[in-house]
């Protein structure tokens, strides 16, 4: 595992990773409202992605490293996270870029991603808080200029597949996806990992290819 700090306007951020020297693409992964960077599913993205030839890079923002146990509200963290992007493109140019994240860090992947990413990997999309349908977050899905590939439980009090596949009928800039994972909710149990991670590959070789040998 690499790591790097990045300056933000939040202050230094911190950036690690791991993979492959010369990687067929790169995703970066941010992670929930609690900016913690290691969950079972980014975790299972750490650890199976290397290994199809993908570069696996996950970002911890300044608030994060200065003990805050909750990020500022949205679109506070935007900035950073585009910084944090910047480096990622710099260390890997002309490498295809999936950016993504859980929950509240795949809402700032779905508010940054410009036309230049190969796709958005949103694990766990809180498209409403719960109990809240009416508060919804559905423009910042639609907005999105690339593939998105949403990872989602079953049981998802922040949105259930019923509600997404509803949000996803309305018109989108890009191609979307929708992955329900039986026996998860807002979380991912350790046992669905494998379910994450073969859905991840999935959208990842529809959206850059499959490794060349």
């Amino acid at each position: 595992m690499q790591t790097c700090e990045v300056p933000t306007d939040q202050g230094l951020g911190r950036l690690s990773w791991d993979g492959p020297q010369r990687p067929v693409g790169v995703l970066l992964l941010g992670g929930g409202a609690s900016g913690q960077i290691h969950a079972t599913d980014l975790d299972a993205l750490g650890a199976g992605l290397p290994g199809h030839g993908w570069a696996v890079a996950r970002f911890e923002f300044a608030w994060r490293l200065a003990g805050r146990s909750i990020g500022p509200r949205p679109p506070a963290s935007d900035a950073a996270w585009l910084a944090a992007t910047a480096v990622v493109r710099e260390r890997w140019p002309g490498v295809p870029l999936v950016t993504g994240g859980r929950s509240a860090g795949a809402r700032i992947a779905c508010r940054t991603a410009d036309a230049d990413l190969a796709g958005v990997l949103a694990l766990s999309f809180p498209l409403h808080p719960p109990g809240k349908p009416a508060t919804s977050r559905a423009g910042e899905l639609a907005g999105v200029p690339v593939p998105v590939a949403l990872i989602s439980g079953a049981r998802d009090p922040f949105g259930t597949p019923d509600e997404l596949w509803e949000a996803l009928t309305t018109p989108q800039r890009g191609a979307r996806t929708l992955t329900v994972v039986p026996g998860a909710t807002h979380s991912f149990p350790a046992r669905t990992a494998v379910a994450v991670l073969a859905a991840t590959l999935a959208f990842l070789g529809d959206v850059v290819g499959p490794r060349q040998p």
